[in-house]
């Protein structure tokens, strides 16, 4: 048994050689081979499934002169990069999460939530060079690399040998999961690295990404209860990041005869105006225990104590022990018994009860079904409901030995679908970034408090300006505010 153990090892080794010398590739920014299961083409095509998760997942933030005003720097940043030939393109998220991230293949994400925390182009230039350095290096596919590689060495390297040649046909079933995994700290120096080197031949002051950082240091935890996500947390030192970063800004600035790099805070400041901040209550809000969706009419009760997520694709509420689930989304087809049907034929349900119904005089269809995988079997209980040419589904999931006791919340929640009427609701209003200048020189606080920022809201605001509540500001100088 040993000697077959060592033949096998020996043999996955030999194999894992020959896809090493087969698959190395020249990585466009060092100019250094390196071991990459995944070609140019594999790629993007990776890219271009995740990207449709993405903007499905998220959606994209209703703002079309914003959004090309970030994409055409993108572009331009493409231009000087180490892989011009990507087609790439940079979108707005609407997402109140301070994040941006790319993936392969040349897509590159803002939040709106980001840009709200950005005070200027510098440093807007300076963070979308760095995730355009992610897409230059390959680190995505790198990580993907490894992450294959690694099973390997856990002992399942023939199984993945077997997928190899599906690699070219199949490629984000393999690796969309790979996305989103953590970069490496040397991914993130290497990407600052880009970041100021593209923002300083864009003839911007990198030194801003700097400050910015700092920014983000600030927010830990946040000041308005969300930490910031797991994108952060692989970044390097704050303290050492802020010193490299500005120490290669300087090499860059000195080595181009940058003597005047732009900055263009007021014309960033400008574009942001009206920018939507924080949770968005015309895509859906919770109060007493009611979801409301002023921009679709609707309203229905969310069960007491669950967790409700709301995204753009769907709502999800869970139950406070976790073994119970209703997904709210809307049906690609109606009316409701189709409906009901394609969601039956399409996850190969086998159907308890239907029957035609209606929901607060609205029609609709009600089903009860089992759906069989290798975890288990669940039993779901459905609603289809017809509401002014759309047709809304409720899936509750849990256990069979527990759909008894969950079946009466189900029912509860998407038996009381209804049209939303009070104008108090459906009037509802977003919080917006609003530009202001400030009436007089003098503290960050002075100004903010003379133009109508509550106390309580003063460092929240300070840290949204890039600054403190001590620092001095010239008269006229614009500053964001929340307000309707």
């Amino acid at each position: 048994m040993v000697m077959v153990r060592k033949n096998f090892t020996t043999f996955a080794l030999i194999i894992l050689l020959i896809s090493f010398l087969m698959s190395c590739a020249i990585n466009p920014v060092t100019g250094q081979r390196e071991l990459m299961l995944l070609d140019d083409r594999e790629e993007i095509e990776l890219g271009r499934q995740a990207n449709t998760q993405i903007v499905q997942e998220f959606g994209i933030y209703d703002d079309p002169e914003l959004s090309t005003y970030v994409n055409d720097f993108c572009q331009k940043l493409a231009k000087i990069s180490h892989r011009p030939n990507l087609s790439y393109e940079c979108k707005v998220m609407d997402s109140s999460v301070v994040n941006a991230f790319a993936v392969p293949g040349g897509y590159i994400y803002f939040t709106r939530g980001i840009l709200a925390y950005l005070n200027n182009e510098a440093e807007m230039i300076g963070v979308m060079g760095h995730e355009l350095g992610h897409v230059t290096a390959r680190h995505s596919a790198q990580q993907y690399t490894r992450a294959q590689i690694a099973q390997v060495g856990l002992g399942v390297g023939m199984i993945f040998l077997d997928y190899l040649p599906a690699i070219a046909g199949d490629v984000a079933q393999l690796g969309v999961q790979m996305l989103f995994l953590k970069f490496s700290r040397d991914n993130e120096r290497q990407s600052d690295d880009l970041g100021v080197e593209y923002a300083s031949k864009m003839g911007y002051d990198a030194e801003q990404m700097a400050n910015f950082f700092n920014t983000l240091d600030r927010m830990r935890p946040s000041s308005d209860g969300s930490p910031l996500p797991d994108w952060f947390s692989t970044h390097p030192n704050p303290a050492e990041r802020n010193e490299t970063v500005s120490l290669r800004a300087k090499e860059w600035q000195e080595k181009l005869g940058l003597t005047a790099p732009k900055i263009n805070r007021d014309a960033y400041l400008k574009r942001i105006d009206g920018l939507v901040f924080g949770e968005n209550p015309r895509q859906g809000f919770v109060e007493n225990n009611i979801f409301y969706h002023p921009d679709l009419r609707f309203e229905f009760p969310v069960p007491q104590e669950w967790t409700l997520q709301n995204t753009p694709a769907f709502l999800r509420m869970i139950s406070p022990q976790k073994d119970a689930l209703i997904i709210f989304t809307i049906a690609p087809e109606g009316p409701p018994e189709k409906a009901a049907l394609q969601f039956t034929q399409q996850n190969k349900i086998e159907v308890i009860e239907s029957s035609p119904t209606r929901v607060n005089g609205l029609p609709a269809h009600r089903l009860i079904s089992e759906a069989r995988s290798s975890q288990g079997v669940l039993t779901i209980k459905s609603y289809f409901i017809e509401k002014e040419g759309k047709v809304y589904m409720f899936h509750g999931f849990t256990s069979p030995v527990r759909f008894d006791q969950y079946s009466p919340t189900f029912s509860s929640t998407m038996e009381r679908f209804r049209e939303l009427t009070d104008p108090k609701k459906l009037e509802v209003k977003p919080l917006r970034v609003r530009i202001l200048s400030a009436p007089r020189a003098g503290s960050v606080r002075g100004a903010l408090l003379t133009l109508g920022v509550g106390e309580n809201d003063l460092e929240k605001m300070a840290l949204m300006n890039g600054k403190t509540l001590d620092d001095t500001i010239a008269a006229g100088m614009l500053i964001k505010v929340i307000g309707k």
